[in-house]
């Protein structure tokens, strides 16, 4: 009956952190003016969302990403694909307001340019 019981619960702790990032999104402050005297100047990174990882954190990630998403070439389709530090990050910039999503882990950081 005990290792049952001890089964039971390693089977819960299991998915409680599974359950945890199925949590809506979290909204976070933007990242003002990350490229200044650039061609960006003034551009925020805006409607920052994360899931999994802090507002520090995804505002990190944000700002780390699209600093090297900037430097690749666009892709003929118009969807980037790369990693950075872990993250895999999709960025589709076919639009007149690009839009950012990085994933590790079961964590989830999203934004726009």
């Amino acid at each position: 009956m005990r290792l049952l019981l001890v089964g039971a619960l390693c089977a819960l702790a299991a998915i409680v952190p599974q359950a945890a990032t199925g949590a809506a999104p979290r909204s976070c402050g933007r990242v003002v003016d990350p490229y200044p005297d650039t061609r960006y100047d003034g551009v925020d990174l805006r409607r920052i969302r994360a899931t999994g990882v802090s507002c520090d954190r995804a505002r990190r990630v944000a700002r780390g990403a699209h600093r090297k998403a900037l430097g690749l070439t666009p892709p003929p389709s118009g969807v980037r694909h790369f990693g950075w530090h872990g993250w895999q990050v999709t960025g589709d910039i076919r639009e007149s307001t690009d839009r950012y999503v990085a994933k590790r882990d079961g964590k989830r950081v999203s934004w726009l340019f």
